[in-house]
């Protein structure tokens, strides 16, 4: 057999959860923040790490055959470009949600994939007997690592959301379910004219009053807390949703949206920033956080076809998908009339 046999492929693709987890130990070891200043040798590392070293050594040579980092004869081990991602400090790190992927609720949950494709139900529902946020409420280690690779995350998306779409001409931006308020921050550093509203529930705006109110975005930044199934602030020119309806089936999805439009204006606009699921046989990205949604929530990322469904039905007319360098798309929108 040739190393483009079928059957070879299709194994390596049937062992890539092998992958997954020696990429959440290096992350979780910190291995790639040990390596950034230059090559060490694999006990040196252990050292640092804390770990065994000819079991440490098994995990860096496996990784450095995957391209992640780069072995030398003297069992020394260095940086690539993939390695640098998983550093802590890099631009758009990724050590954080490699973490996050091996954490008990997101890994054990992937185990009852057929459970959701049999049922339609949310397998961390059924494996663990409750929903994905009481689940980390109940485990507030694992909601911490959850929020780090969210926040990681975010820093990539909204400077990729702003490069590709114009908030300058909005006065008043209302970020609904804005979470740590990343998303905002960022739109009003770079629109001085413009002032914001944070709206979420009240203990994540607790946690995010700090961080937005003691900087120089406190006098054009207003804290509101609530819940997007009963109302939303009104007064915003544009009002933002990234990455919170793929969290939610259709009929929660278009309950969130319709109460979104009770709150604006006719001439207000509507941004939702959600990945697009792309045409058959090819991004698959999408369609595997689709699968991810599906474990988690019960819920989907969507099509275009669908996105443009589910605002018809929350009450919205989709006017353009703007595709970003991120895995996300901006989805603009305008209120349908009620009359």
């Amino acid at each position: 057999m040739t190393a483009t046999d079928p059957s070879i492929e299709l194994m390596r693709l049937i062992n890539g959860y092998q992958v997954s987890q020696a990429l959440h130990v290096a992350a979780t070891l910190g291995i790639a923040d040990q390596l950034k200043d230059g090559p060490k040798s694999y006990d040196a590392v252990a050292h640092a790490c804390g770990a065994h070293p000819p079991s440490l050594y098994r995990l860096l040579r496996a990784l450095a055959a995957v391209g992640v980092f780069h072995e030398s004869g003297n069992k020394q081990f260095s940086l690539t470009p993939l390695g640098f991602c998983l550093t802590s400090d890099a631009p758009g790190s990724t050590r954080n949600y490699a973490r996050w992927i091996g954490q008990r609720g997101q890994w054990g949950s992937w185990r009852n994939l057929l459970h959701s494709v049999n049922s339609g139900e949310s397998a961390l529902g059924f494996t663990y007997g409750t929903d994905a946020w009481t689940y980390r409420m109940q485990h507030p280690d694992e909601q911490a690592v959850f929020d780090s690779a969210m926040t990681g995350n975010s820093r990539t998306e909204a400077q990729a959301v702003l490069e590709a779409y114009d908030f300058s001409r909005f006065e008043c931006v209302v970020d609904v379910g804005g979470g740590q308020g990343l998303l905002l921050k960022t739109i009003l550093l770079a629109c001085p004219r413009s002032r914001g509203i944070l709206f979420d529930q009240r203990q994540v705006i607790a946690s995010a009053g700090e961080a937005l109110t003691s900087t120089e975005l406190g006098q054009r930044c207003q804290l509101i807390a609530g819940s997007f199934f009963e109302t939303v602030p009104a007064g915003g020119d544009v009002y933002v949703m990234k990455v919170i309806l793929h969290d939610w089936d259709d009929r929660t999805s278009i309950n969130i949206l319709r109460t979104c439009r009770r709150a604006m204006s006719p001439t207000a606009t509507l941004v939702v920033v959600e990945r697009v699921i792309g045409p058959p046989n090819e991004m698959p990205e999408g369609k595997f956080s689709d699968l991810n949604m599906m474990v988690q929530y019960a819920a989907m990322e969507r099509t275009s076809q669908e996105f443009d469904d589910l605002l018809k039905n929350g009450g919205f007319k989709m006017t353009e998908i703007i595709p970003t360098r991120s895995p996300q798309s901006i989805i603009v929108a305008q209120p349908m009339s009620t009359e």
